[in-house]
């Protein structure tokens, strides 16, 4: 048997090798991947003595490396959280150096090779080949690359919600930040000595400018801004080369900081008074308003000038509202939002006080546009006789000299710098009859105070059925952290302010408030007023206004109400909280912005809007629109 076997061995050497290695250069030449690789399968089946381990030596050995698992190490994904010190990026690293040193194992490796090209159809075949768990070593490598896949894909996904966490003017912020730093870099000396890099500058300058435009946001860029972008960026590095002093960018950037703020500051100025000229002034198609109102009015003849329900002015069994104002076009939108939203809208009485201009056009408007059920009282301010100068010290302080030198020689140099409380309302006795609702309504129990820059979302008879526990003012408290509190409207530096208040009291709102007369009466208000606004003659108390003496006045006779009865800020702040306006009984628009000037913030003028009826005739020739 050995004899034997010792022949097969060197019959194999003699004629086998010789054929294979002319075949295996012909392979070469014909088909590597088919001829050759089937040929290895053939001869790689041989055994010496049932050894199978033992290979011909003019074969190509399989290391037996090759048939070790990959290196980089697999893990499922249920089994990451087994290795949480283990990164992606460390994952990555590994994976990528095993997928390489394979590759070159591969190169060297026929049967790999085969595998490698064979169609997914074949793998059953694979399996069951002699050699089945060197291919099964290599479909395993092959599968050691699908993490590596995983890890890209989870890269570029990262990458995509990094882009889409990305500011929405990211772009536009880059192009300004460039435009700033060529301009920095245009004023140093080095640059300025420079003509190459400076001719270059300012044409990147004027490029990006001209990309820039007036866009707020990366979407309104021209497509070429970006490559102007990276032309900037290309040119700024040059200049950076040239210019290498960071003390005088240091410099410039300071001065031009503080150019920057002194023109905000002064911006700033500008902006303030320009919005308080604005609140000041009365839109054309609001003046032209009560000009054609009262021409009609008076063409009507006395019965068609009077108003219906009369009778019912004095019930105190019904729901009584108290509205001073002269802007006809806001006290419709209080009287209709009111309505639109009473369970019973007969029920409902509006006492409106206007003053002798717009008497005439306010009566004419509600005779015009009744607000259905509901009953409707209009009163000249002028016929409250007992409304003088000697019952009011507030109505003397009004025509006193000092009163109008402040108001009509703000260019003094001793004036006050605050033009809020130049507002011509602060002149208007409208504005102070808040103070005298017992004498205005002598028969009333309890009435509602609404101002004209409200408007109601929900019924509010409820109102008239609260307890105020001997309060006589039911309000809804502003005050916040330090915001509305005692101390911010009068003068505690005064010792009559100073012994009587508490500076860290909680303040309150006017604009709605429900009053009750009967208290009121008994705790004798209206002469607290008057005190207070005696002491006040030389405004050293509080300046000017109907809060502060407001506060004063019902000092401990406030009852607070439920914040969602009265959201205001919708005049002065832009960033309200939605889910409280849409809850609120009532929204007020104090500030300057009001809803029916062109000033207003665009976001609220809705809710006021829609309670105006711009079909009107009165309107359409004023030209009043949405």
């Amino acid at each position: 048997m050995k004899v034997r076997q010792i022949v097969l061995a060197l019959l194999s050497i003699t004629v086998i090798a010789p054929i294979f290695l002319y075949t295996d250069k012909v392979g070469t030449f014909v088909n590597p991947s088919s001829s050759r690789n089937d040929f290895l399968d053939d001869v790689g089946a041989f055994t010496v003595s049932g050894d199978n381990t033992r290979h011909l030596n003019v074969l190509q050995h399989q290391e037996a490396s090759t048939l070790k698992e990959p290196i980089g190490v697999v893990y499922s994904d249920q089994s990451t959280d087994s290795f949480p010190k283990v990164t992606a990026e460390h994952k990555s690293t590994r994976v990528l150096s095993a997928t390489n040193e394979d590759r070159q194992q591969q190169l060297s490796n026929p049967i790999r090779q085969v595998v490698d090209r064979a169609p997914p159809n074949l793998t059953t075949t694979l399996d069951s080949h002699p050699n089945a768990s060197g291919i099964s070593a290599v479909k395993l490598e092959k599968q050691s690359t699908q993490p590596l896949r995983k890890i890209d894909q989870k890269e570029r996904s990262d990458n995509k919600r990094d882009r889409q966490t990305e500011p929405a003017d990211a772009q536009v912020r880059r192009l300004k930040d460039q435009l700033i730093r060529a301009k920095v870099y245009l004023s140093l000396p080095s640059i300025k000595n420079n003509p190459h890099v400076t001719r270059e500058l300012r044409l990147r300058v004027k490029e990006v400018t001209r990309a820039l435009g007036d866009a707020t946001k990366d979407t309104d860029l021209p497509k070429i801004a970006l490559d102007k972008m990276k032309a900037m960026e290309q040119s700024l590095e040059k200049a950076k080369q040239v210019q290498d002093d960071c003390a005088a960018v240091i410099k410039k950037l300071r001065a031009m900081l503080h150019s920057s703020e002194e023109q905000l500051r002064v911006h700033k100025k500008q902006t303030m008074f320009l919005t308080q000229l604005t609140a000041k002034t009365l839109p054309k198609g609001l003046h032209c308003l009560p000009l054609r109102l009262t021409t009609e009015y008076y063409s009507l003849n006395s019965s068609q000038q009077n108003f219906p329900n009369q009778h019912k002015l004095e019930d105190p069994q019904l729901y009584h509202y108290a509205l001073f104002s002269d802007n006809i076009l806001a006290a419709a939108v209080v009287v209709n939002s009111t309505v639109a939203h009473a369970k019973h809208p007969s029920n409902h009485v509006f006492h409106i006080v206007t003053d002798r201009l717009n008497y005439a056009a306010m009566r004419m408007w509600f005779l015009g546009n009744p607000p259905g059920k509901a009953t409707i009282q209009v009163q000249n301010i002028e016929e409250f006789t007992w409304l003088n100068a000697s019952y009011s010290p507030v109505l003397k302080q009004l025509g006193s000299p000092s009163m109008i030198d402040y108001y009509f020689r703000a260019h003094r140099a001793n004036s006050d710098q605050n033009l809020k409380f130049r507002n011509p309302k602060y002149m208007s006795i409208l504005n102070h009859l808040r103070f005298y609702l017992p004498e205005i309504f002598p028969k009333l129990n309890k009435v509602l105070f609404l101002d004209d820059d409200i408007v109601v979302q929900k019924d509010l008879t409820g109102l008239w059925s609260l307890d105020l526990k001997g309060n006589v003012n039911g309000a809804v408290e502003t005050c916040g952290e330090s915001f509305h509190r005692f101390d911010r409207y009068l003068n505690f530096s005064n010792p009559l302010i100073s012994k009587n208040f508490d500076p860290r009291a909680c303040g309150w709102a006017y604009g709605m408030n429900v009053f009750d007369l009967d208290e009121w009466r008994r705790q004798n208000i209206t002469e607290v007023y008057h005190r207070w606004q005696r002491l006040n003659r030389n405004r050293q108390l509080w300046k000017l206004g109907t809060l502060p003496p407001g506060l004063i006045t019902f000092w401990k006779s406030t009852y607070s109400l439920n914040k969602s009865w009265h959201v205001l800020g919708l005049g002065y702040n832009p960033n309200v909280n939605q889910r409280e306006i849409e809850e609120a009984a009532v929204i007020h628009y104090n500030g300057n912005l009001k809803p029916w000037l062109e000033i207003a913030i665009p976001k609220y003028k809705n809710y006021w809007a829609k309670y105006v009826d711009y079909d009107v005739m009165y309107l359409r020739e004023c030209n009043i629109n949405p």
